[in-house]
């Protein structure tokens, strides 16, 4: 299967504004609430877990431009949660804390999961 140039551009323009937000809600986050634990980067994952069930659950019942789904969930969604991220951290913290890092795996994986359910389960609830 192949892109158009549309949906890549769709998806670059996506990314391109996911990063961004991404950079500064970590920042704000950790600037208010300067903790030892990657705080940001869970606030995003789950707010991107959340609202990627939200728009799949819109998408269930409303047909979008393969280009829109592509611009906001492969894009933006993707740049805006952190896998990647939160992979290194947690490393980081076997480090310091096998406590943290544990916390930090629970809370990201199992909290993604209920978020992006959570999120799904609401928009179904509205548009029954």
């Amino acid at each position: 299967m192949s892109l158009s140039w549309q949906t890549v551009l769709a998806i670059g323009l996506g990314g391109f504004l996911g990063a961004i937000v991404r950079a500064y809600s970590v920042h704000f986050t950790n600037r208010y609430f300067s903790i030892e634990f990657p705080l940001g980067i869970l606030l995003v994952n789950l707010i991107g877990s959340f609202v990627i069930g939200i728009l799949f659950a819109y998408f269930s019942h409303y047909t979008i431009s393969t280009n829109i789904k592509a611009f906001l969930t492969t894009g933006f969604l993707g740049a805006l949660t952190t896998y990647s991220t939160f992979a290194i951290e947690t490393y980081l913290l076997f480090g310091t804390s096998l406590y943290l890092a544990i916390l930090n795996i629970s809370l990201n994986l199992i909290g993604t999961i209920v978020a992006a359910g959570s999120g799904y389960k609401l928009i179904q609830f509205f548009l029954k």
